[in-house]
């Protein structure tokens, strides 16, 4: 993985002392909260509902056990004992003291570590594919990508102050586990007809109160052009974006109004003049930060295969954890680990310092010190010998974190919603909690198969219930809680946005609501392989409506 420079270390240092400075002005009273705000805002810091909150990077999402470790030590200090890991592969702290944050980030640095553009209008953390550099499917990893992009954005002058945040990500694989079409801009790795590296390139997605899906608007872009076609989308949305309504700055807005192809006429004309600059990337400046990113040498460990079958023979529930949290690997003798952050009845991404901690010790010991983080709020050790599942699996149940439900309908997106969000309309937390336990039986999980909830506490959709199987927004009506529901959507490479089925439900009905979704789909199907999402696209909203809604429904609630 990517280690500071020189330039690094020195940038990340004088902004930690810059904002240690700011701190102490504010605290003074020298600083009013309105002048202090946006500094705060350029180092992660935000004012939540109750506290302060930090959201550290995660670059791509990939860190080390010392890093792993030093969030554990920054949870423990100075916050309450965990951390919340986010939909964007970062980690946020939701009880920091103030006048601590410059002590925390300063400490964050000794393992180049950082809150650098986690807030504000300027391009955040860059995120991938949680199986980058892994997945068997993969053309190309596309860390080494994200990294140039994380290089050339971070206090860009030019696009620091841009009409509202924005959000890149990249994929490597067919299989798009990196949701790009909900982005800003995503970038899709491919390779084409002579084998040369290049990307598809999608721009105007999004979530939030006006959900759209991004527009292709380029097949092919050779790979020595990144910068300078990525610099000519920025700067067309720079200059066109909305600044007179922040509800309608994203530059999903400024490709619905414009369209696709005159948007792209536009980033044609700014990259012609831009292409033959120094932004055109180097063969070999592209090698030296991918060989940051080499794989580790994985000797063949064939015995494992004959071990694996032994343990799952001997153990149902490390092999219901083999079937639901391991992924093959393109090593045939290895696998990708997800550690589920979704306990049954738990609070969706919440991981304790202890809990951090071991799972530095496995990646230590059995993972290449390697340890990923999802945008779905899992963590994941990319390479896994399979000879070692066991005694990692050993080692996750005792630090309660071997629930094996990755993908299940029980591994639950949620924000933190209005337990945390001054934004926030209603709470999340308790509906993923109660949802979990409805349906936390692994014999109910099993018979359900594939099935996605994400939840979000209000309409700016950090929990991505807009891309969820089965998405929950909270709403508020009259002063009260009500939940409305949305079914069909995936964040996949067949993106789709979900469709609002009815009227919402309060809050002591939402699982209810929930669990006749979930029998009509086991009705319905045409067998135990057909998953919610194939039998919702083959079937229609017309069967979920009726069995929520229709005569017989009405009567039975009264």
């Amino acid at each position: 993985m990517y280690r500071y420079d020189e330039f690094d270390h020195a940038f990340v240092s004088d902004r930690v002392e810059q904002f240690r400075d700011q701190v102490g002005r504010r605290l003074s009273g020298e600083l009013a909260e309105d002048a202090f705000k946006p500094l705060r805002l350029m180092n992660g810091v935000y004012l939540q509902l109750h506290a302060y909150m930090l959201r550290v990077a995660i670059p791509y999402g990939t860190l080390n056990g010392r890093q792993m470790r030093m969030l554990a030590y920054i949870a423990r200090k100075y916050d309450r004992g965990y951390g919340h890991f986010t939909t964007r592969q970062n980690i946020q702290y939701n009880w920091p003291k103030l006048n601590e944050l410059p002590d925390a980030l300063a400490d964050l640095a000794t393992v180049e570590m950082h809150a650098l553009q986690t807030s504000g209008n300027c391009i955040r953390n860059v995120t991938a594919d949680h199986f980058a550099g892994a997945a068997a499917d993969e053309v190309a990893d596309p860390r080494p990508y994200a990294e140039i992009l994380r290089q050339w954005s971070s206090v860009h002058p030019e696009f620091s102050f841009l009409p509202r945040k924005f959000k890149i990500a990249v994929t490597g694989a067919e299989r798009d586990r990196a949701a790009i079409q909900v982005h800003d801009i995503g970038l899709h790795l491919k390779k084409n007809e002579k084998g040369e590296i290049g990307f598809a390139v999608y721009v105007g997605g999004g979530q939030g109160r006006t959900p759209m899906i991004a527009k292709k608007i380029r097949d092919f872009l050779p790979e020595e052009d990144l910068l300078s076609y990525t610099t000519a989308i920025m700067r067309v949305y720079n200059l066109h974006g909305r600044r007179d309504n922040k509800y309608k700055a994203r530059i999903k807005i400024l490709v619905h109004e414009t369209g696709a192809e005159e948007l792209a006429r536009q980033v044609d004309v700014e990259f012609a003049a831009l292409k033959d600059s120094e932004l055109k990337l180097p063969e070999r400046d592209v090698a030296a930060i991918s060989a940051y990113f080499a794989p580790p040498d994985l000797a063949p460990r064939a015995e494992g295969w004959a071990s694996l079958a032994q343990w799952k023979k001997a153990d149902a529930d490390f092999a219901r954890w083999v079937q639901n949290n391991v992924q093959p690997h393109k090593h045939p003798d290895y696998g990708m680990v997800t550690i589920s952050l979704k306990p049954i009845g738990g609070i969706p991404g919440d991981a304790t310092d202890t809990q951090m901690e071991a799972v530095a010790d496995i990646a230590e010991e059995y993972a290449f010190d390697e340890i990923r983080v999802s945008h779905e709020q899992n963590l994941i050790l990319p390479h896994v010998a399979l000879a070692d599942l066991e005694p990692i699996y050993r080692g996750l149940v005792a630090a309660g974190l071997a629930t094996a439900n990755a993908g299940l309908i029980t591994d639950i997106i949620a924000c933190p919603g209005l337990d945390y969000c001054a934004l926030a309309n209603a709470r999340s937390i308790p509906v993923a909690q109660e949802l979990s336990l409805r349906f936390g039986a692994p014999e109910r999980q099993a018979e359900i198969g594939e099935l996605k909830i994400k939840i979000s506490g209000c309409i700016n959709a950090c929990g991505h219930h807009h891309v969820g199987h089965i998405g929950l927004l909270g709403v508020e009506k009259k002063g009260e809680e009500l939940y409305q529901i949305t079914l069909g959507g995936s964040g996949d490479e067949n993106t789709s946005i979900g469709e609002i089925i009815g009227r919402g439900f309060e809050p002591e009905k939402v699982t209810d609501a929930v669990e006749v979704i979930v029998d009509t789909y086991l009705g319905l199907r045409l067998d135990p392989s057909e998953t919610f999402l194939v039998a919702y696209r083959r079937v229609g909203p017309q069967p979920f409506k009726d069995a929520l809604y229709g005569d017989k429904a009405a009567a039975a609630a009264a």
